[in-house]
């Protein structure tokens, strides 16, 4: 893979808009704003497959995070656990570049 999921991720939080956690992410999922969405692993299934039921119903790309909510947390240099989160406008990042690496739709 050229593309590093950990590195797009922080170019994303350093350059780009998202947003954070469940209600925020089917939120933006559902007024049309996101690009891609990105679900950790382990976020919990109902959550999980409301917010994968929402990117279907608007076409968003989908990217399974290979990690846990705490790992996806550190990446993006929160202290706290993050399960989902959306993108809005990807900035420097090549983020959306992952989508041809989507694990689930």
């Amino acid at each position: 893979m050229s593309l590093s999921i950990e590195r797009e991720l922080k170019n994303l939080i350093r350059t780009g808009k998202y947003t954070l956690g469940t209600n925020s992410t089917i939120r933006v999922i559902a007024s049309g704003k996101a690009k891609m969405v990105v679900i950790a692993e382990n976020a919990p299934p109902e959550l999980r497959e409301r917010a994968i039921y929402y990117a279907n119903l608007g076409k968003v790309p989908i990217y399974i995070f290979k990690g846990t909510s705490q790992d996806l947390g550190i990446i993006c240099g929160k202290p706290f656990k993050i399960s989902m989160l959306a993108v809005i406008d990807e900035g420097e990042s090549r983020i959306l570049d992952l989508v041809g690496e989507i694990t689930e739709r």
